[in-house]
């Protein structure tokens, strides 16, 4: 017999500790962290911040509603209290780490594109056509060398 290998898979696991973004329902946009896991399709949510626009209650939440980020916070006991987590978030410095990531600076970009008018889409487009141009212009002079 040969030694078998297991691995983990990838995928982002559903734990107590894991930070959730809200992408439905009156918390969209917040983030909170995973508590107790009630059932296969709920669980108990606390979302302390440090501003009072971004806390999200302690709550039950649909998975559906939510969306699973990489970041956990490690050794959160199960069921904990809301002063517990609140520590252990500013701790683990959670705000920071996720206005650090690709998918909040994606988010950031994606709102302020939002807000612009019709003219300033107009002038967007007009900039990413000269950069477009000026990429195509030294790909040209590099293939012509080549």
């Amino acid at each position: 017999m040969g030694d078998a290998d297991i691995t983990t898979s990838q995928w982002r696991l559903v734990e107590v500790g894991r930070v959730v973004l809200f992408s439905a329902g009156p918390y969209a946009g917040r983030l909170a962290t995973i508590v107790e896991i009630i059932d296969h399709k709920r669980v108990l949510v606390d979302g302390p911040a440090s501003s009072k626009d971004k806390v999200v209650p302690r709550h039950s939440a649909s998975l559906s509603h939510v969306s699973l980020t990489p970041i956990v916070i490690n050794k959160l006991p199960r069921a904990t209290g809301t002063g517990v987590v609140r520590k252990l978030w500013e701790q683990e410095k959670v705000d920071e780490k996720f206005d650090a990531s690709n998918w909040a600076k994606g988010r950031v970009q994606f709102q302020k594109r939002r807000q612009l008018n019709d003219f300033e889409r107009f002038k967007v487009m007009k900039l990413r056509k000269q950069a477009r141009f000026e990429v195509a212009k030294t790909l040209a002079k590099v293939r012509s060398k080549a």
